[in-house]
């Protein structure tokens, strides 16, 4: 693992930084550190247009291929660019789902055809993407849904219902795991579907959530159509594109992410240090704890990701996400123990709005449920990190 950059990378981490300060302190100033948890959907209208600008810049996708439109940035050089873009307080991605998930999975599986048809508009923010994978009775156990889609005539028939689909109101595309094998069970049977957003037989309810947002949403799926062709790595490899899709998703991005949190820790370090508290030997001990368990996650992380890049499968990568849930949880109890009695105080007017470190603290109450519960996570590592014996499971 390499802790330390080179002269070039630090050459390219002084260009991406002078290009964020330059844009984030001008004309994209009013969407300086917005889109945080709890509130992804603040200034969503604005945050489109700097995500179509960063695709002008060429900032984008910085880690695709030139062919493809990108920088063929290295791996080092997408961890700076993920760590400059959260310290300049760069907007929460909207293109996330599409750029770091979608096309990821596309180039890997898909056909040239579909390459050619979506990347491009990935890249450049033209069409936004979310990922139809839980269902109401399907959420850590992918393996169990029952949405079908029907071949007729030249045409993907879909019927079901997929839950916490985040920003399916504003987006264009659904890339949609279902069953496309009758009378098929567990992970086989399974097809991996493009699915237009703005048809007939789609319908998305909003989930309202603590802190008063509607990020993600129920999806109902009554007749909705895509073309034979829109399978992604073919009819009955789903499971196969499913699990590498959900490999992207621990990928650099989560650099990015512990990024935030350090903002989110140093804003309440400072808190702590302006209301006295952290004169408190408690709330020091465990602010000390929360700096110690960050950099762990970022040490685990550049672990990961070097034995990725070098094509070793790395078993330390099975503990990221039940670390960084665990903590970030804990890191919104403390947050508002700091604020002490104000945190409690919220109005139920309309127009309130609660301050940054509440909806910390709501939201992270969803960081140990969402993509993967804790207790399946001590599955997965018990069986596939460790090689335990298997949980007996029903027939």
């Amino acid at each position: 693992m390499e802790l330390n950059f080179s002269k070039e990378e630090e050459a390219f981490r002084i260009e991406v930084r002078t290009w964020l300060v330059e844009h984030l302190n001008g004309d994209f100033a009013n969407v300086k550190g917005k889109g945080g948890a709890g509130e992804q959907l603040e200034h969503f209208d604005e945050r489109v247009v700097w995500e179509q600008f960063l695709a002008k810049a060429g900032w984008a996708a910085i880690g695709w291929p030139k062919a493809l439109g990108g920088r063929d940035a290295s791996l080092m050089e997408q961890v700076i660019f993920a760590e400059e873009y959260a310290n300049a307080g760069g907007p929460g991605r909207l293109a996330h789902i599409g750029l770091e998930l979608a096309a990821p999975t596309i180039m890997v599986f898909g056909t040239d055809e579909q390459k050619a048809r979506f990347l491009p508009k990935i890249r450049d923010a033209e069409e936004m993407w979310c990922q139809g994978f839980s269902e109401p009775g399907a959420g850590s156990d992918l393996s169990n849904i029952r949405t079908k889609a029907t071949l007729v005539d030249g045409q993907w028939v879909i019927e079901g219902q997929k839950t916490w689909t985040s920003h399916a109101q504003h987006s264009d595309w659904c890339f949609l795991l279902c069953r496309t094998e009758e009378g098929s069970k567990n992970h086989k049977g399974l097809s991996f579907l493009l699915v237009r957003m703005d048809q007939a037989g789609v319908d998305v309810r909003p989930i309202k959530q603590l802190t008063g947002d509607a990020e993600f949403n129920e999806v109902f799926f009554d007749g909705a159509v895509t073309a034979e062709a829109n399978v992604v790595g073919g009819v009955g490899n789903g499971w196969k594109a499913a699990m590498t899709t959900l490999t992207f998703e621990r990928g650099v991005s989560t650099l990015a992410q512990q990024a935030n949190f350090r903002n989110e820790l140093d804003e309440i370090i400072e808190l702590a240090k302006g209301n006295g508290k952290a004169k408190d030997p408690l709330i020091r001990q465990r602010l000390a704890e929360a700096e110690m368990g960050l950099r762990v996650q970022r040490y685990n992380a550049l672990r990961t990701l070097t034995n990725a890049d070098s094509g070793t499968f790395s078993r330390e990568g099975y503990i990221t996400k039940i670390f960084w849930a665990t903590w970030h949880r804990e890191l919104g109890k403390l947050a508002m123990d700091v604020m002490g009695p104000e945190a409690e105080l919220i109005c139920q007017d309309e127009d309130y709005k609660m301050q940054r470190l509440q909806n910390l603290f709501l939201f992270s109450r969803s960081d140990t449920i969402y993509a993967g519960t804790n207790q399946v996570q001590r599955n997965i590592i018990a069986e596939r990190a460790l090689q335990m014996p298997k949980e007996p499971r029903g027939a």
